[in-house]
């Protein structure tokens, strides 16, 4: 599903009236498309829809909205927090029903807003949509305020969004003061990317997209995307009956060290529970009954250690000596910031055939100590940064990183040329070509150590089993948002951890393959 922006928006809206689809068809059906998503959240009976209505187009669809939910039987009022214009056909109709309607122009005491308000359960915020953002002034800010006291004396009122929380840009997710906090907000068409962003995202509550009969080819030039499941479900590998171990290929997991035991674990698990046929892994001698007590269905290659724990440099030659048995080649989980440990991947990437790489947390780190380090890499790599790691590699601050994820990250790949997956809330996923995806999930449960390791093997098995860079990565992402949601629904978003998303990973698959 394409993510847009307010001018790709536009655009797609302009070559739907060239093409036989005119705004008010587009409004017709954006309305009913919006009503019809509304009765499915709440229903119709003992429901009183408050439609705070603006001045633009975003207005025309709360009013088609109001429309269609009053004939369907529910209890409706129109606050007007501008005027229509007297050619408003939709304004017309609707008041042709004798639904209530308020004009807050003239009622600026906001007496009559403050009467509906006490009787309302669902707020529906139609104020402003796509286009350009100002600040809130007159009416709106003292309309929206006053919601926002409502509902915090009545946790049970609902405030649904057209298409955008008013106030929060589309472009950018930056927000008004005044933008509500919306339980849900129900999106037009595409997803819009300020949806993603924060602070805005925070408004944002549950996000529906719903069609309004734009041909989709009109957004075939739009190169960002949403992961939805019925992408996930058309992109997961191929698992042939007759197939063995083999036939899912192998994995060689390079991770762990005397403070970071768990990490290997973990990223060898994530591949595992992805389908990866074999997983491999390379750690520090004395670390490996250790792992090999919690984890029996990997290989192991033991390594020599230059002290307790630590890889040693020279163990780079035996691990260029199995590559060729591998597939994938992941590292970086666990391993520690050491020199010896610098010195010991800087050996292993002067390897001219290495598999293809996944590269994770300290592999990062320690990357990022080097001048021009991307050069010293082959083309193709995964690189699986957080925000901090994202901005070493980048050489930035954190908050430049986070103040536009997805610029960056887009930047990055180029510039790097290779995929990259900036994690968070809503990680990105890019490709140095220009395309970018992006996860549907924020989940504040896999803010916890380990959540990163399990990513990281999760897409080193999905590459494996045959998928593309930027297909592993997404893919890998999805699934493991995925079964955070899954884990979240039964714990809860506080204690999670990152082990609890292990036995989850081939359930999102299986729900998948099912849906």
């Amino acid at each position: 599903m394409k993510i847009v922006t307010a001018e790709q928006m536009r655009r797609i809206e302009e070559e739907c009236a060239r093409t036989g689809i005119p705004p008010d068809i587009l409004m017709e059906n954006a309305g009913k498309a919006f009503a019809e998503e509304v009765k499915r959240m709440t229903g119709i009976d003992r429901q009183h829809f408050l439609c705070l209505i603006g001045p633009g187009n975003n207005g025309g669809d709360g009013l088609v909205a109001a429309r269609y939910l009053h004939e369907w039987g529910a209890a409706v009022s129109v606050y007007l927090c501008a005027s229509r214009p007297a050619s408003d056909k939709n304004y017309e109709l609707v008041t042709q029903r004798g639904i209530t309607c308020i004009d807050g122009t003239e009622n600026r005491d906001l007496v009559r807003f403050d009467e509906l308000l006490a009787s309302a359960t669902v707020i529906i915020d139609a104020l402003f949509g796509t286009g350009k953002v100002r600040p809130l002034k007159g009416i709106y800010p003292q309309a929206l305020d006053k919601v926002a006291e409502a509902k915090a004396r009545n946790p049970a009122l609902r405030v649904i969004a057209l298409d955008l929380p008013s106030g929060l840009d589309a472009d950018t997710g930056t927000i008004d003061p005044h933008t509500p906090y919306a339980d849900e907000t129900i999106t037009l068409g595409f997803p819009k990317l300020g949806l993603f962003l924060f602070p805005g995202a925070e408004r944002v509550g549950k996000l529906s997209v719903v069609g309004i009969g734009i041909p989709p080819q009109l957004a075939d030039s739009v190169t960002v995307e949403l992961l939805t499941d019925g992408w996930a479900k058309t992109i997961l590998p191929k698992r042939p009956i007759d197939a063995n171990k083999g036939t899912f290929s192998r994995v060689l997991v390079v991770a762990g060290s005397v403070n970071y035991i768990g990490a290997a674990y973990l990223a060898c698990s994530g591949a595992l529970r992805v389908g990866a046929g074999l997983v491999t892994l390379a750690t520090a001698a004395s670390l490996q009954p250790v792992v090999a007590s919690k984890l029996a269905e990997a290989t192991y290659l033991p390594l020599p250690e230059s002290q307790a724990g630590i890889i040693s440099p020279q163990s780079a030659r035996i691990v260029r000596q199995n590559l060729a048995n591998y597939d994938v080649l992941l590292t970086g989980c666990g391993l520690g910031q050491s020199h010896l440990t610098g010195d010991f991947l800087a050996d292993l990437f002067s390897e001219k055939k290495l598999p293809k790489l996944v590269l994770d947390a300290d592999a990062l780190n320690i990357l990022a100590k080097v001048s021009d380090w991307w050069r010293r890499l082959l083309p193709d790599a995964i690189l699986t940064p957080h925000p901090g790691e994202m901005g070493r590699l980048a050489n930035t601050s954190i908050e430049a990183v986070q103040s536009d994820r997805l610029g960056v990250a887009l930047k990055m790949a180029q510039k790097w040329q290779k995929t990259v997956v900036l994690k968070g809330a809503y990680t990105v996923v890019t490709e140095p070509d220009g395309r970018a995806r992006i996860s549907p999930f924020a989940n504040p449960g896999l803010a916890s150590a380990g959540t990163g390791d399990v990513l990281a093997g999760a897409i080193a098995g999905l590459l494996a089993q045959g998928l593309s860079y930027f297909d592993a990565a997404a893919l890998g992402v999805y699934l493991h948002g995925k079964a955070g949601e899954m884990v979240r629904a039964r714990l809860g978003d506080a204690g999670m951890l990152a082990s609890d998303l292990l036995p989850e990973l081939p359930l999102a698959i299986k729900h998948l393959k099912e849906k």
